[in-house]
């Protein structure tokens, strides 16, 4: 469709089309996303496979000290003159070696025993199971005068923590062990060249120079994969594991189920495959509701202030950015406290009518609902006000005088001119809202506790959204397993849906237009 059958249709046609294309649309970001994964995917393999090409022929042509740095770090940088970065890079090979042999193997060789002998119950039955993360279970075992003594078991969460340190820190062994083959080869073709290499203190003074952009992101990488990575890659391991309420230790073993636990999400348990698909699109919904009723809400609110003949502006700006002012939890206990059952509310209501009255605001599936998304705009509502209301201020004033001149009514300038510009520049601000009310924990959680109960779910109350979800089975029930799967379905949910939205968004088509 071209420029001139659009604007020929009504407004409500307008719509209709940019729904239906926004819809439509959705298979084709899809493949671009996938197009875009293949292709990171395609680059990695690619540099990884460089990288051995590389690696081999460094080794061919190397000369002796290069050759030596590929089974000894550091003897190529020695070899070619940079004695102390060369003795650095073997104290790295050193101490790696030395980690593993007394402490990395073990951690290692632990992630996985087979046939190790764990008791079933309380009867006395054992089991013989693979997979187990430790070698010995907690068990009561009689000496020779038939006398019973406690041998400790292994602690499978340690095991866990450790083995996944231990991989990780190969990870980084071998990086290091490829940038000291690169290293070396470098020094080499300098030597061969006739010139100098860099002195030890000279390369150091570069990183307060030239490269000082990597002294200063080191400890930021360094606290990313220590606080972020590890953990991440910790969570994921857990998914493939019965690490539950049943297998706690450091008393009992835990062991690998493979893709069990997601097989229990999705299908295998119908009780957990119903929770999650329930919770799943409430938690879509929630999302959805939330994040425009705040958005046009405020968008709404800020064009009644910013209009032109409304007087004390900074004053309502005020009233309404008190919300805001007050601690979030603060206003979300109050609410909790008013709309109970024998709440303040109630009572007031039941006084005024002359006999008792009991709404269930949030005892009442749909009501408790409907209830937590009406306070999350009491309380989200004034955030987009404000933002809205810089971007009202700063639209250029020529635009407006443009279209009045060409005989624009103020619908249509704000049609054409104010919603555009201002959905334009908050669409990522919009995403990252959705974002956060799939992960909004506060609301749900200190307005309804995720109730009401409902015995058709698996731990979890009708309100619950995912992310309430997982921190009832991970603080209350312990089912770490299956709070790890949760956790990594709501992240593809949060990253695809981003990705997605945001590339098929002008925002990111058209960066320039509005500039």
């Amino acid at each position: 469709m071209n420029y001139l059958d659009y604007m020929q249709m009504t407004r409500g046609q307008q719509i209709a089309y940019k729904i239906k294309s926004f819809f439509t649309g959705i298979p084709g970001a899809i493949k671009n996303l996938i197009s875009i994964i293949v292709f990171f995917f395609k680059t990695v393999f690619k540099f990884i496979g460089n990288g051995f090409k590389g690696y081999g022929q460094r080794f061919v042509k190397g000369d002796i000290g290069t050759k030596l740095s590929y089974l000894f770090m550091g003897m190529g940088n020695i070899f070619h003159g940079q004695f102390m970065k060369g003795l650095i890079f073997l104290a790295v090979e050193v101490g790696y070696f030395c980690y593993m042999i007394f402490f990395g193997v073990y951690w290692i060789s632990m992630l996985y025993c087979v046939e190790v002998d764990i008791p079933n119950d309380g009867a006395g039955h054992h089991i013989i199971q693979d997979g187990v993360l430790g070698n010995q279970a907690e068990m009561q075992i009689p000496d020779a005068l038939g006398i019973m003594h406690q041998v400790e078991g292994s602690d499978s969460m340690k095991i866990l923590l450790f083995g996944v340190l231990s991989i990780l820190i190969s990870v980084a062994f071998f990086v290091v062990y490829i940038v000291n083959t690169k290293s070396a080869y470098k020094t080499q073709l300098v030597k061969a060249a006739g010139e100098k290499n860099i002195s030890f203190i000279a390369e150091m003074k570069m990183f307060l120079d030239e490269r000082f952009h990597v002294t200063m992101l080191f400890i930021p990488v360094v606290g990313l994969l220590s606080f972020t990575v590890l953990p991440i890659v910790f969570t994921i391991f857990i998914a493939f594991t019965n690490y539950d309420q049943s297998h706690q230790p450091p008393h009992l073993l835990f062991w690998w189920v493979g893709l069990q636990n997601f097989a229990d999400v999705f299908y295998a348990n119908p009780m957990k495959s119903h929770t999650f698909g329930m919770i799943l699109a409430w938690t879509l919904v929630w999302a959805v509701f939330a994040t425009f009723s705040n958005y046009v809400a405020g968008i709404i609110l800020a064009l009644l202030i910013n209009k032109k003949g409304i007087k004390f502006k900074a004053f309502w700006r005020t009233v309404f950015v008190v919300t805001a002012a007050v601690p979030q939890f603060v206003t979300l206990l109050l609410m909790n406290l008013l709309f109970r059952d024998d709440g303040s509310i109630n009572l007031m209501i039941s006084a005024a009518v002359g006999h008792t009255v009991t709404i269930k605001w949030i005892t009442d599936p749909l009501l408790a609902k409907i209830f937590v998304i009406v306070v999350n705009m009491w309380v989200g509502v004034p955030y987009t006000m404000l933002i809205t209301s810089g971007l009202l201020m700063n639209i250029p004033e020529d635009l407006y005088e443009s279209a009045r001149i060409d005989g624009a009514n103020a619908v249509q300038q704000f049609t054409k001119i104010t919603l555009p510009y201002i959905f334009f520049v908050t669409t990522p601000y919009l995403i990252t809202t959705f974002v956060g009310n799939i992960n909004n924990f506060n609301v749900i959680y200190l307005l309804t506790g995720g109730g009401p109960a409902s015995t058709d779910y698996y731990q979890a109350g009708q309100t619950d959204l995912l992310v309430t979800w997982l921190y009832k089975l991970t603080v209350t029930q312990k089912d770490y397993n299956l709070a790890a799967v949760i956790g990594i379905m709501v992240f593809i949910l949060c990253a695809t849906g981003s990705l997605i939205t945001f590339n098929m968004s002008k925002a990111s088509k058209n960066e320039e237009e509005f500039s």
